[in-house]
């Protein structure tokens, strides 16, 4: 039998599982109700979002609620949008950014959570690692071919879309496409999951 929503969540952010391996401890950050309308998966929490435990709550969350077309009190409704990364805590710092999701997070907790988001009408696939796991062998050998395939992933109900760092500028322009194709599409479905 499956636990109440709320008992599977309160497990999900006790989660210890990889606690040792991580920088700055534990601290996981989602947010989902069983009546969420849209789905948005993304990589892991930054520094910033692991102190304050808010989900894109950052200049890469700003700019994503630019691109969807919501305010924050919408993007940070869970009845109305579930915010389910790969990896739920911090994973810490390299080189280049911040460091992969954790691999222990998403096969341990998102077959249990993501079936019971059952009046989902869009899924967001936010970055590489969101979409190896949510499009795996459809997806293209790039994020740039991932994302041009758009229109393919649309009609299974998932979006690909670039991560919305800052970090990725030079990727916007070298991509017009994006904000001139995708975009408006993409506001207009999201306007249209999050209605009624």
């Amino acid at each position: 039998m499956n636990a109440p929503f709320d008992a599977l969540m309160a497990r999900i952010r006790a989660c210890r599982l990889c606690e040792s391996r991580l920088p700055l401890g534990c601290r996981p950050v989602l947010q989902a109700s069983p009546r969420a309308r849209l789905l948005i998966v993304s990589q892991a929490p930054g520094r910033r979002v692991h102190e304050t435990g808010i989900p894109f709550d950052d200049p890469s969350g700003e700019r994503l609620r630019g691109w969807l077309g919501i305010d924050s009190a919408v993007f940070h409704d869970a009845a109305r949008v579930a915010i389910v990364p790969m990896g739920f805590c911090f994973p810490g710092t390299g080189r280049n950014g911040d460091l992969p999701p954790r691999p222990e997070c998403a096969p341990t907790w998102h077959p249990r959570l993501l079936p019971r988001l059952e009046r989902l009408r869009l899924t967001l696939a936010i970055g590489q690692y969101a979409q190896a796991g949510l499009l795996g062998e459809q997806r293209g050998r790039t994020l740039t071919e991932t994302v041009q395939a758009w229109r393919q992933h649309l009609q299974r109900g998932v979006l690909p879309l670039p991560h919305p760092s800052p970090r990725n500028r030079l990727w916007l322009a070298r991509n017009p496409w994006f904000e001139r194709d995708l975009l408006p599409v993409l506001r207009a479905r999201v306007a249209d999951a999050l209605a009624g």
